[in-house]
């Protein structure tokens, strides 16, 4: 009796067959991964960039809407200054001592609110000593605003400065006052900290050179026993700062014109602003392609 040889395992045709199923199902899952990473680094990205977006305009917007805050002292005019205030770093103009503690420039105007309209080196140096070349991304608004802090201060730190007022006088001193201040402050009084501020678009965010655009602003701070105006950035991705400043001109409270570079003698009588702020991711993404034309005031 005879027995029919029966075929067991895979031909050699059956088996190139299921190879090449199963390389094409593995080329489909990894282009599906693929396809969800890319997905997930846009979308992280984005929501990065959203959110430092809306950080550093709601941070603008804070200190603007408090420009030329001087708690209940009325005018600027009524504010004295102590010998113990000295600036280790000045972010001045030449010829503009202790600038960042004044609130009026030299040719008398009022000074709360001041501007740069598209930066270069030399306009951002001549207006901000502290400013290095190559600092300022060119074409990019620099704004300035000095304000003091929206409460008082119940426990001052030493090396601070601080506006010492009663609503009538005001003596502006670092902390601790002096013994003998050039200018008494009656009972009762408080102590409201002094804030002056530089928003700019830095050319970088880690180092010189590195290609991120970065939204940075100089700041007060102690430093070595002396106050100094110091360096602290908020967001990466900021390509690009425009503002411009709506003037009440015939003092009804609402803006009539807007202005992207208002004559100083025209600061006392801004009432809003427009800010423009023209954010990217800070990875840049190599399958997108950007024909976009973005139109930002200057």
């Amino acid at each position: 009796m005879n027995r029919q040889a029966r075929q067991s395992g895979f031909s050699l045709i059956e088996l190139m067959i299921a190879m090449l199923l199963g390389l094409l199902i593995m080329t489909g899952l990894v282009n599906l991964f693929l396809q969800r990473k890319r997905s997930f680094n846009q979308n992280e990205n984005i929501a990065r960039m959203q959110e430092d977006a809306r950080f550093a305009l709601d941070t603008i917007v804070t200190d603007l809407s408090m420009a030329g805050m001087l708690a209940d002292l009325l005018t600027p005019q009524g504010m004295g200054f102590d010998t113990t205030l000295a600036l280790g770093v000045d972010c001045g103009p030449g010829g503009f001592p202790n600038w960042a503690f004044s609130m009026i420039n030299l040719a008398g105007d009022y000074a709360a609110i001041g501007s740069v309209d598209n930066a270069t080196d030399g306009s951002a140096g001549a207006a901000h000593s502290c400013l290095a070349a190559g600092d300022v991304k060119p074409g990019t608004d620099i704004l300035t605003i000095k304000r003091v802090a929206g409460r008082a201060e119940t426990a001052p730190e030493v090396g601070r400065v601080y506006l010492r007022t009663n609503g009538t006088t005001g003596l502006l001193f670092t902390e601790p006052v002096s013994a003998a201040p050039p200018v008494n402050v009656p009972i009762p009084f408080q102590d409201w900290e002094y804030l002056p501020v530089i928003y700019y678009v830095q050319t970088y965010a880690f180092a010189p050179g590195d290609g991120i655009p970065t939204l940075c602003r100089k700041i007060l701070s102690p430093v070595g026993g002396a106050s100094s105006m110091t360096t602290e950035c908020l967001a990466r991705g900021v390509e690009d700062l425009q503002i411009e400043f709506g003037i009440d001109t015939d003092n009804d409270g609402a803006a009539n014109v807007y202005l992207a570079a208002p004559l100083a003698s025209r600061i006392s009588q801004v009432v809003s602003a427009k800010i423009f702020l023209l954010v990217r991711s800070e990875d840049a993404d190599i399958t997108y392609v950007n024909d976009k034309v973005y139109e930002v005031v200057y």
